[in-house]
Parts: structure tokens; sequence; C-alpha cells
């Protein structure tokens, strides 16, 4: 039985519409709150899967949060064994971080439903099917250097050019939410209330979009972790043949 284990730093940012696309392949799935449960090595070495979720905290804050220090080590060495690992908002920025790469402020918001614009790269990686300009939803203040160690930069918007990057097949890095169930966007818009209102988005703006977007995202997102998976798991089998 393969296993995939989540790590969470907010309750309502999870798995989403991971979750079931996980299960259906035979994962066994386990969540760790991070910064309340401990990160037992063994259980981060042992996964098949690792994904590492988004949440409002930064990734430098650790005099703030210090467990962000045991976390992007057990990230570090996740991605030195080679071991597949998807790191989401902050999740990537973490493996920004563990791969030496800066991870700063932008100095605006980037909240709200946008198409990434993909590079050569991107379109030749799982990335794909987002290259017909459905919108995904973003969710950040920071942004990320791409790190020294990563093969290709994926993705890019107007108000941050680094959006995805990716080690090999067996690491993905995604700044946008690719990952949210949008008909659970009102968890998100109570948890992340005060953001909203420091940054002058109206909530009602973004509940008003989501239900005609939900759908087609879905099934982008379904897509793009379909072929990230199979090549994940394929880099996987072939380091254990």
């Amino acid at each position: 039985m393969k296993t995939a284990l989540a790590l969470r730093h907010v309750p309502f940012e999870h798995l989403g519409v991971l979750e079931p696309l996980l299960l259906g392949r035979g994962y066994t799935l386990r969540t760790l709150d991070a910064g309340v449960q401990p990160l037992p090595a063994e259980a981060l070495a042992a996964a098949d899967l690792v994904v590492v979720l988004g949440g409002p905290i930064g990734a430098f804050d650790d005099n703030r949060y210090p467990f962000l220090r045991e976390e992007t080590d057990a990230i570090a060495r996740r991605l030195a064994a080679r071991k597949p690992l998807l790191g989401i908002c902050l999740g990537a920025q973490l493996m920004a971080r563990a791969l030496g790469a800066t991870v700063a402020p932008m100095g605006v918001k980037e909240i709200g439903f946008a198409p990434v614009t993909l590079t050569a790269e991107g379109a030749a990686s799982p990335l794909a099917p987002l290259a017909d300009g459905t919108p995904v939803l973003h969710w950040h203040g920071d942004r990320f250097d791409l790190p020294t160690g990563a093969t290709r930069l994926l993705a890019s918007t107007s108000v941050c050019a680094e959006q995805a990057f990716a080690l090999g097949d067996h690491a993905l890095g995604l700044q946008f939410h690719l990952e949210a169930d949008l008909r659970e966007l009102e968890a998100w818009l109570i948890g992340h209330a005060a953001e909203l209102a420091a940054a002058g988005i109206d909530p009602c703006t973004l509940r008003a979009q989501a239900p005609a977007l939900a759908t087609a995202l879905a099934q982008r997102a379904h897509d793009v972790f379909t072929v990230w998976l199979d090549r994940a798991e394929a880099h996987a089998a072939r380091c254990a043949a």
C-alpha cells in the first residue's frame, strides 16, 4: 500500500482535490499538523509521497515559529533522498529555502483568480493542461528565487515571475493553489479575513467568481497532478529497482 503524508499548516488549506485523486491511486493518507504535532523523521522518510501545504506564515519566520527550522530540515532531507515531494505555496517556499534560495515579501499581495503563463519548459511539463488559460487560485504575499538546484522554471504571472519549479520528475513546487477545492472556498475567506481586509480585497468578489471556475479548475488540477504523479511514481520505481 502506498502512503502519502501531508504537512498541513492551517486546517482549511488541506489536500483539497488531491485527496480523492490520491485515494483513487491506492494511497493511504496521513496528515500531520506542522507546529502542533511532531514530525517523525522515519515517517517523512518512509512515505511514498510527501505534500507540504500552504499557510499564512513566512518560510523564514523562524523567530516567531521555531518549528519551521525542523520542517525545513525534513524537507531538505527528502529532497536529498530524491523521493517524491510536492510543495504548494508555503510548501514550495520551504522547498526553495531548503535548497538555499531566498524567500521574501513581494510588497504586494497576489490573491484571486488568474491564469499562469507557462514557459517553454512548463508547456512540456505536467503543467501543460494550464496552457489553455484556466484561472488558478493565487493567495500569497511572498515569493521565492528559483533554487539553484531546480532544473527549470515552469510558470509565471505578471505579479510574480516565479510560480512553479521542478527538480527532475520527483519534486514540484507550486506557488499557486492548484489543490484548492473551490466548493470549500468559504473556509479560506473566513480564515484569511484579516489578510483580505488589509489588502483591500472584497471576499464577495472571490465568492462570486468561484462557482463558474470550480469545475474547469478541478479538471485541470486532476490532469496536472495525474501526469506529475505518474512521473514521480515511475521515478521512485526506477530508484527502487
